[in-house]
């Protein structure tokens, strides 16, 4: 029966016209219903229908999504009547205004640039809730991941709405813990001190680092990544980083999940060159890489870049430099192969720069090492997009290389955003020496869109106060020549001083490379500067007759070297500083003298980092050559920064003759001569790593002495009852040495640093000081 009924239907369906099978329509005009303030002749274009062809019916479904797709209206009906074609639709309100309920931590005009609904256009369902997505997401990235937003609408006259985002900001939610499993060389504690995210602490009223931010997660993966790779762990890698709330669905558990691996270091470090006319060897003598070194890859890349360099200078173009690194794994080292070759004759045939609304385009062109018509170089290009966001002109900068008008020849996009470069900064500051300070500040890192930095500092504390103005050129003349400018002027009026003071000067400064870790800075130097009656009744002999001298001027050159390896980061665990300076004054003015300063830093990390040991020597002389002698205003003092447990002119050569009731005057006169060193180590405290509070010991060892070219005439040669000697004591010089123990708490508002200290070599008349807190923060 069933086959005999498909057969028959199949007849039928063969006898049918064929118009039934594929209906096609024919429309003479279009008419279009319930539009308001659309036109109907835009409508009609909607649909692309034309009068008098022929529409098939899969057309007309095509023509009914066009319109309805154009996001104008509520809902759309096509019904083909005879010849004509009837258009019903209702149109979407129109948007009167935007409006923010409930939000107080973004501000109305942050998040109407987060909207894209605007006002006067058509309100679309979907766009309200993609824009309520946006701003909830927004809410997220500051740590409020339980922030909701719904979109309302309030129906106005003349089919118009009011839209309301209304908004349930929610609670800030917190990392409560960071915790990694898989890590056995470094410690949780060490590994939380290298991420962005922090764990939650009693402070976090002045921190928003412990809030949950997903994409600072993403952040911080790379660089636990980075800070593993530039330590020789080659085949680090996080497996996941995993977040989940804790049981009261106030806060995260953040749980990273890491694989170590094994250090590696250097092995054997070669050259070889594969372009015609060049000579390996001079390019692996240009290399500081040695065979047992921790491997990193910044070190492989600054050996490409001083390759480079060497290129440049010989005239090489196009020079390739490929390192082919070889695994071994039985001993744990990476041989590298440093491959020479002639690559490809690509030349930059512009930069183009885009966005620089005020920074002038020859700010950023100097961050570029080449220019137009000079060989392309990749790793150049992307050093100099480092380089510009560095500047902290941009919110963005973008870098990208792309083909020019021919194969050979490649243009350079930078894409830039301009932020706010000026910023009004408010300081606190406390001492024991010098009690509370305050420290107001203007600055314009980007001045006039030139790069030149302007700023203008006030400071002052109990018993003083400064004003400086300063100015920076980084690049004078176009060339990568630093210019400094300071002119300041200074009062003091301090208790551990029988005298006052009024210093101004002003120090052009020219600075620049000698070479990748080293600097010269030359200057000119001309300083006024005053001893100051501050009380006639404490005024000893020696002081009283440099404060009859008066205002003297000194006018001279001077020079700093400095030599600082943390510049190349070649041991991120280890850092030396060196620097030495020399100031002549004699080029008019009052005085003729030398003086010479020599500073070393070495630090050591040791203990997976855990902790940092440091040792600091210090040195300087002071030849005096005027006709003049020297004032203790233009001799040196250790201040406690230089050596701490002592007050400020607490140590060094003093006048201590008796005053009319036969006490001592005991008035400090500095010396020509000093020299210290401290050596003091850092280390955890077993403490939650949030409290961020390390402790610390450290020994200092000094002297201050020498009083040559100093009128000590005035001096009583009778001191105490009965005395014959002298009565300057200290002038040929003393050991002193102190101990301590500190506590190095990093706050919201800034670090602490507690010192308790004991002399345990000292002289009768120091002026010992057992603890000192020092505080320096920003508002």
């Amino acid at each position: 029966m069933l086959p005999t009924f498909v057969f028959i239907f199949s007849l039928l369906l063969l006898g049918l016209p064929e118009t039934a099978l594929a209906q096609s329509y024919r429309f003479n005009s279009v008419r279009v219903e319930g539009n308001q303030r659309i036109e109907a002749a835009t409508i009609v274009a909607y649909t692309g229908i034309e009068r008098g062809k022929s529409v098939s019916a899969g057309e007309l479904n095509d023509a009914y999504q066009r319109v309805l797709g154009s996001g104008l209206f509520q809902t759309v009906d096509l019904t083909p009547r005879g010849g004509t074609l009837v258009v019903s639709v209702t149109e979407f309100p129109t948007i009167n205004v935007i409006n923010f309920e409930g939000n107080r931590r973004i501000k109305d005009e942050d998040l109407a640039k987060i909207v894209e609904s605007t006002s006067r256009q058509a309100f679309n369902p979907a766009q309200a809730e993609q824009d309520a997505t946006n701003i909830a997401t927004a809410y997220s990235q500051q740590g409020r991941v339980a922030a909701t937003v719904t979109p309302r609408i309030i129906r106005r006259s003349d089919n118009r709405v009011d839209l309301i985002f209304e908004i349930a900001e929610g609670q800030t939610i917190e990392v409560e813990r960071v915790s990694f499993v898989g890590n056995r060389v470094y410690s949780d504690r060490r590994l939380r001190r290298v991420l962005e995210t922090k764990q939650a602490n009693f402070l976090r009223a002045f921190l928003r680092s412990d809030t949950f931010i997903e994409e600072r997660i993403e952040f911080d993966k790379r660089v636990l990544r980075d800070f593993y790779l530039s330590r020789g762990y080659v085949d680090f890698r996080v497996n996941s980083a995993n977040t989940e709330f804790t049981r009261e669905r106030d806060g995260f558990y953040l749980v990273v999940d890491v694989q170590e691996g094994q250090q590696f270091r250097l092995g054997e470090i070669t050259t070889v060159s594969e372009y015609p006319g060049v000579d390996a060897a001079a390019y692996q003598a240009a290399l500081k890489l040695r065979p047992g070194v921790v491997y990193s890859p910044s070190l492989v890349e600054s050996s490409i870049t001083r390759m480079e360099r060497l290129a440049i200078k010989q005239g090489v173009n196009f020079l390739r430099i490929e390192p082919k690194i070889t695994r071994n794994d039985r001993d744990l080292t990476l041989d590298v192969e440093f491959v020479l070759s002639k690559g490809s004759r690509v030349f930059v045939e512009r930069i183009d720069i885009e966005g620089n609304t005020t920074t002038l385009d020859r700010v950023v062109r100097q961050q570029f090492r080449i220019a137009e018509g000079d060989p392309f170089n990749p790793r150049e290009v992307r050093a100099s997009a480092e380089r510009i966001r560095a500047l902290g002109f941009f919110a963005n900068a973008d870098v990208e290389a792309r083909e020019g008008s021919s194969p050979d020849k490649v243009v350079v996009d930078v894409n830039v955003e301009e932020q706010a470069t000026g910023s009004l900064s408010l300081g606190g500051s406390y001492s024991v020496s010098d009690g509370f300070g305050l420290a107001i500040g203007l600055s314009e890192n980007n001045f006039l869109g030139r790069g030149q930095r302007l700023s203008f500092t006030f400071s002052t504390v109990e018993d003083a106060e400064s004003y400086v103005l300063s100015f920076t050129e980084p690049y004078l003349l176009g060339r990568d020549l630093k210019l400094g400018l300071d002119i300041g002027y200074a009062e003091t009026d301090s208790d551990y001083s029988s005298f006052n003071t009024a210093i101004g000067y002003f120090t052009p400064q020219l600075t620049f490379q000698l070479g990748e870790l080293s600097t010269l800075a030359t200057r000119y130097s001309w300083r006024g500067s005053e001893m100051k009656v501050r009380d006639t009744s404490i005024e000893g002999p020696v002081i009283g007759t440099e404060i009859a001298q008066g205002a003297i001027t000194s006018s001279g050159v001077g020079f700093t070297y400095s030599y600082d390896s943390r510049l190349a980061g070649i041991d991120p665990t280890a850092g030396f500083l060196f620097s030495v300076g020399a100031d002549y004054a004699g080029l008019g003015g009052d005085s003729e003298y030398l003086k010479t300063s020599v500073k070393a830093v070495a630090q050591k990390k040791i203990l997976n980092e855990e902790v940092t040991l440091r040792a600091t020597f210090e040195a300087g002389a002071l030849n005096w050559m005027g006709n003049n002698n020297s004032r203790t205003l233009d001799r040196f003092s250790l201040s406690s920064d230089i050596m701490r447990g002592f007050e400020s002119y607490g140590i060094g050569p003093r006048d201590m003759s008796p005053d009319s009731s036969g006490d001592a005057y005991d008035d400090f006169l500095g010396g020509n001569l000093y020299a210290v060193a401290k050596f003091e180590a850092e280390f955890p405290l077993g403490l939650p790593e949030e409290i961020g509070l390390r402790g610390g010991v450290f020994l200092d060892i000094g002297n201050l002495w020498d009083l040559s070219n100093v009128d000590t005439s005035a001096a009583s040669s009778t001191c105490g009852t009965g005395g014959t000697s002298s009565c300057i004591v200290g002038a040929d010089g003393a050991w002193r040495s102190v101990i301590g123990l500190s506590f190095l708490w990093t706050t919201g508002i800034g670090p602490l640093r507690f010192n308790f200290s004991k002399a345990i070599q000292k002289e009768s008349y120091d002026k010992e000081q057992t603890f000192d807190l020092t505080l320096q923060a920003q508002f």
